[in-house]
């Protein structure tokens, strides 16, 4: 009766683990499933080759970032952009716009001006030879759409909301 308790008492800890070890498994396999699962179902992200189209359709976040920072476009053609604040952030503390520079204007002394607009949603008017076009200055869940065209170059955009231009900023190349 000694040894059979003995081994009782020897073997029940090693079932109980071996049990116990399958459970884990069973359950990290699970989990390995699962993430495999939810990770095909989310978008790859990647970076498209650069598409020609006069359509554009641009995003500005919480984070201060467009979806896109580089946009090409037709030269000498009308473009249509629309500009969709998805944050949710109050308009006072995250609103954004989208200003296309003229060729040759200095971002940031334009930014710096801007910054002090506030009267004006950031568009400084005494800048406005600087800007080939814009949207108005936009709250959550809002979007605007501008029509405009450019001659054939490279043109810089920004945001201009006090701080924004520097991590919201981009390229448009006119082909």
């Amino acid at each position: 009766m000694r040894k059979l308790m003995m081994y009782a008492a020897f073997a029940a800890p090693l079932f109980l683990a071996s049990c116990g070890g399958n459970q884990k498994t069973e359950s990290t396999e699970n989990q390995a499933a699962t993430t495999d699962t939810t990770a095909a179902a989310l978008p790859e992200v990647t970076t498209p080759a650069a598409t020609v189209s006069n359509t554009v359709d641009l995003t500005a976040n919480d984070q201060m970032k467009y979806s896109m920072n580089e946009i090409h476009v037709k030269a000498g053609e009308k473009v249509t952009l629309t500009l969709k604040n998805v944050g949710t952030m109050p308009k006072a503390s995250m609103a954004h716009n989208f200003i296309l520079l003229s060729g040759g204007t200095d971002k940031e002394a334009f930014a710096m001006k801007a910054m002090v607009a506030k009267t004006t949603d950031y568009i400084p008017a005494a800048l406005s030879k600087s800007i080939m076009a814009h949207t108005k200055l936009l709250g959550p869940g809002e979007s605007d759409t501008i029509t405009f065209t450019v001659p054939a170059g490279t043109y810089e955009f920004i945001c201009s909301f006090p701080g924004h231009y520097a991590s919201m900023n981009g390229k448009l190349i006119a082909e």
